[in-house]
């Protein structure tokens, strides 16, 4: 019993210091006279729209004129975030286009972002979150310095908790893992502060198996946006599959904020 103790205690030790003061972080991290820094209530609103919504659709498309139709065809099934990748044509034009008729309804983020500039780009052409593929210090802090919810791409739960660490409210889970919904599930419970976004690997199907096993949200990619679809411009496919993704995911109900 006395070595359960001591083992307990130990754990206990090592979550805190792995768990960084987050109120500290922030109050000491921005300044609200940098360019293109947002407010403290903007910030939360991002993050409770992730919290009651759960589910991000990501577009990227060969072409540019597919990008508008595929993303409203999403958001016709019933998506409520949206992401447009820098990979795409024209990416910046149609976030901006989607945001100025949408805004209010939908929120826009973007993805694929690599560097600061490509940050302020973003912004700059409307968009309310940043994404990065791969966990990028520099753009984590330039967001937190900014109350911008950043999301970097994570591989590892050492990349995760330390995109945490650096100020990322949370974190994408990027490419999909072994495991997928149990992998998840393992590490949220052993990291509980974290709050995952699977992108990758996540389906039609187990989109609500994801969120009822840890994840804060989840993004829709290739699943979503079929790529025969998108090459045949059926759309009514693109909002019938984004239909039955959010049917799962609302079975799951709203995410519980760390």
């Amino acid at each position: 019993m006395a070595l359960y103790s001591c083992a307990s205690s130990i754990a206990r030790q090592t979550a805190s210091t792995l768990r960084p003061n987050v109120a500290a972080f922030s109050s000491l991290a921005v300044d609200s006279t940098l360019d293109r820094a947002k407010s403290a209530e903007n910030y939360e609103s991002v993050l409770d729209r992730f919290a009651q919504i759960r589910a991000c659709a990501v577009l990227r498309t060969a072409t540019s004129e597919a990008c508008p139709q595929a993303m409203q065809a999403a958001i016709d099934g019933g998506f409520k975030i949206v992401e447009f990748t820098l990979t795409t044509p024209d990416c910046l034009d149609h976030l901006a286009s989607c945001r100025e008729k949408n805004d209010g309804n939908v929120m826009v983020g973007c993805g694929t972002i690599l560097n600061t500039q490509d940050c302020e780009n973003a912004i700059d052409a409307g968009s309310e979150f940043i994404i990065t593929p791969v966990m990028l210090p520099d753009v984590i802090q330039w967001c937190a310095e900014r109350n911008i919810v950043c999301v970097p791409g994570c591989q590892t739960p050492t990349e995760l908790v330390t995109a945490y660490r650096a100020g990322a409210p949370l974190q994408k889970l990027f490419p999909g893992v072994a495991g997928g919904p149990g992998w998840v599930k393992a590490v949220s419970s052993a990291l509980p502060f974290l709050s995952i976004n699977p992108t990758s690997g996540v389906d039609l199907d187990n989109a609500g198996e994801f969120l009822k096993m840890g994840a804060a949200s989840v993004g829709l990619v290739a699943p979503l946006f079929d790529p025969v679809a998108v090459a045949n411009e059926d759309w009514e496919q693109i909002s019938k599959n984004a239909e039955k993704c959010m049917a799962n995911v609302k079975t799951a109900g709203p995410y519980i904020r760390k």
